[in-house]
């Protein structure tokens, strides 16, 4: 069960409270230094506040970073890294040594300029673009509350805290994230503002004159304001924020750069190194006589004893696990791995012979449904959403419920019109462990999350993001919602597998591969209108897995090869048919995901695109990244400009996204 941990014991040669924050302040200021390169103000700043969470409140063991039950610490403002990394180093985590602070922003260390998922322990989640930390925390406090509501609170019972500056507050992004976590009452979740008024252009005021604490307190939160160098305040506040009903906002007011001599409170302390003579002056200010990353043997003992302040609390926690009924542990421990229910994969086999065999003319975004209704019953743990577009995106089924204030058991999560929002608390549920989420919004609109589907392939995360209505197909709704450098910005982001199919079958496909990407987000992109069925002969493989693959072979030798994808994948197999009556033998290539297919060996990818055939590519987006595949004696019909207010089936002819104009092309380069 979460509770606060008893304080540190306190002998009579104990370390003050001012020791063990200066331990901090000066292991990040001669970081900075050693590198000449950095963030001292924030860490100077917050140490304070930080001792109080980590020795008095903070549920983890350094020597268990990835214990299920810990509680959770983000930092929002990851610019002030070497806070986090004096902190690991002093509370005794295995993988950071004195060695590696000395190493700070070098090349190969483990202290990177901001925190990174996955390359340091005790880094939750990857920080440095402003407001996602907090957003992605968000997503985690969901994630425990969920848990929760599955194994109990026996079992799931931590809070996730938050260190934020100004510029995360700043951040848009900041305001769709409170609002969910209000709405939804997280009342675990606890948000430190680093409340110095500094930003790198000078005084917040130059900029921003809202009161944050009324802005918190209207999206539903707990919100008060404290002397961030004044720890029994802290601690109080923090203490009362635990017992809220709402989550919380604590303003801690600080000074940037807290002890610097001249540079104290001022943007000059934000991003650079003190500098030698300023050092020397806040060691003297401050007291600290100790040499550069030398903690004193009291004050680091006393560090790492905070670090074992959990190992009590996680022995009582894996005696209750050890309780369980066999299956349910079996089960709790299979959803934090990661690992899918066994068998899971044989639904999307059923799904593809019943259709193949029915071979429905529907909408990819429908198909999408149709799996989704066979998949969220394969696997509990998918977690879906859309962002205010249930019944346009279609990522709603039959069970899976709402998740509401009250009752956090559902599998829906309405996140209303907030993209980015939903994109970077989507990264949050994923860090957390225990769910696989997947989230819907138009195509277009990926614009809005964009940074947080790069957190997410930054971080190796498995996140699916549905974005429908993927192309001038959309019609009436215009240019506007038409997507054009849509899919390129995605298929450019590294990590990203970007699937769009042709057909229900292919649906299917490109929903598991999503799912077996472990690695890094999936985005599938999905049409508003009706496609036939293209694959009607059904296979147990997934043909999608190579990224391409031949649909239809040239009768005869082969002279043209068209190169298509999803809505566009049907005018290829009719220009074929009018090649082929015109005696070109001519080929029909579906390229669902050019990331598989560009990872396949070079054998296999000449089969495919037959270097020497004259190559046609047809889709309607934007043409750009086409090159690759057609060469340069090759053909691209595609947009060249935005798109235009109409029935679909008008737009393609007007801007000649036809079977005329394929065939055309293949027939000009012969």
């Amino acid at each position: 069960m979460d509770t606060a941990l008893a304080p540190l014991a306190a002998p009579a040669t104990a370390p003050t409270h001012a020791d063990m924050a200066n331990a901090i302040r000066f292991l990040a200021v001669d970081a900075i230094e050693t590198a000449k390169s950095g963030h001292p103000g924030m860490p100077m700043g917050m140490a304070d506040v930080a001792t109080v969470l980590f020795t008095r409140f903070l549920k983890f063991d350094a020597t268990a970073p990835h214990w299920a039950d810990r509680d959770r610490f983000v930092l929002s403002a990851g610019h002030g890294s070497m806070l986090l990394y004096a902190l690991t180093y002093l509370t005794g985590y295995p993988d950071m040594d004195v060695e590696q602070l000395k190493r700070f922003r070098q090349l190969g260390s483990k202290t990177a300029g901001h925190p990174e998922y996955g390359h340091t322990l005790g880094v939750e989640t990857t920080t440095g673009p402003l407001g996602q930390g907090l957003a992605n925390a968000v997503g985690m406090a969901l994630a425990e509350r969920m848990m929760a509501a599955r194994y109990g609170a026996e079992i799931v019972d931590h809070h996730t805290y938050v260190i934020a500056g100004d510029g995360c507050l700043m951040e848009g992004l900041s305001q769709e994230a409170i609002s969910l976590a209000g709405h939804l009452k997280l009342s675990k979740l606890i948000v430190l503002w680093d409340d110095n008024a500094i930003t790198i252009d000078g005084a917040t005021s130059v900029s921003t004159s809202e009161d944050q604490l009324k802005r918190f307190e209207a999206a539903g939160w707990a919100a008060c304001r404290v002397d961030g160098h004044d720890p029994d305040a802290v601690a109080k506040a923090i203490a009362v924020a635990r017992a809220s009903d709402r989550p919380s906002l604590i303003a801690c007011r600080t000074v940037i750069g807290y002890g610097a001599p001249t540079k104290a409170g001022s943007e000059k302390v934000h991003g650079a190194p003190l500098g030698a003579e300023e050092t020397a002056g806040a060691r003297a200010k401050l007291g600290w006589t100790a040499g550069p990353f030398e903690v004193p043997d009291p004050v680091l003992n006393a560090w790492r004893a905070a670090g074992r302040r959990g190992t009590a609390e996680r022995a009582l926690w894996l005696d209750r696990m050890s309780r369980l009924d066999r299956g349910r542990r079996a089960e709790f421990e299979r959803v934090l791995s990661g690992a899918l229910p066994e068998g899971w994969a044989d639904a999307v086999t059923a799904f593809k012979r019943k259709v193949s065999a029915a071979a429905p003319k529907v909408a990819t975004r429908k198909a999408s449904q149709d799996v989704l209704e066979d998949l969220t019953v394969a696997i509990p743990e998918l977690i879906g959403g859309s962002a205010d577009l249930t019944h346009s995106n279609l990522t709603h089924t039959k069970v899976t419920k709402p998740v509401t204030p009250d009752d956090a058991s559902g599998r829906y999560i309405h996140y209303g019109v907030r993209e980015f929002g939903m994109a970077a608390a989507m990264n949050g549920l994923a860090l957390h462990g225990g769910f696989v989420p997947y989230g819907g919004t138009f195509l277009v609109f990926c614009d809005y999350m964009r940074n947080a589907i790069r957190m997410s392939a930054l971080m190796g995360l498995r996140v699916v993001y549905v974005l429908t209505h993927d192309s001038i197909g959309l019609g009436e709704d215009g240019p506007t919602h038409q997507p054009i450098e849509h899919v390129a910005m995605l298929r450019a982001t590294p990590n990203v597998l970007v699937f769009r199919p042709a057909d229900v079958v292919e649906t299917a496909e490109c929903w598991q591969l999503a799912l077996e990407n472990e690695t890094g987000p999936s985005v599938l992109a999905l049409s508003r209108q009706n496609l036939p069925t293209l694959r009607t002969i059904h296979t147990d493989e997934n043909r999608c897995a190579r990224g391409a693959y031949v649909l239809a072979e040239a009768d005869g030798d082969r002279k043209a090869t068209l190169l298509a994808t999803g809505s566009e994948v049907e005018i290829a197999m009719a220009a074929r048919a009018a090649l082929q009556a015109d005696g070109i033998p001519t080929a029909v290539v579906s390229m669902p995901s050019w990331e598989l297919f560009a990872r396949q060996d070079a054998d296999y990818r000449r089969s495919v695109l037959r270097p020497g055939t004259v190559r046609v590519a047809v889709e309607a987006l934007g043409t750009f990244g086409w090159e690759r595949w057609v060469g340069e004696d090759g053909a691209i019909v595609g947009m060249t400009g935005f798109g235009a207010s109409a029935p679909a089936d008008q737009l393609y002819r007007t801007f000649d996204i036809t079977p005329e104009a394929v065939a055309a092309a293949v027939r000009e380069r012969l």
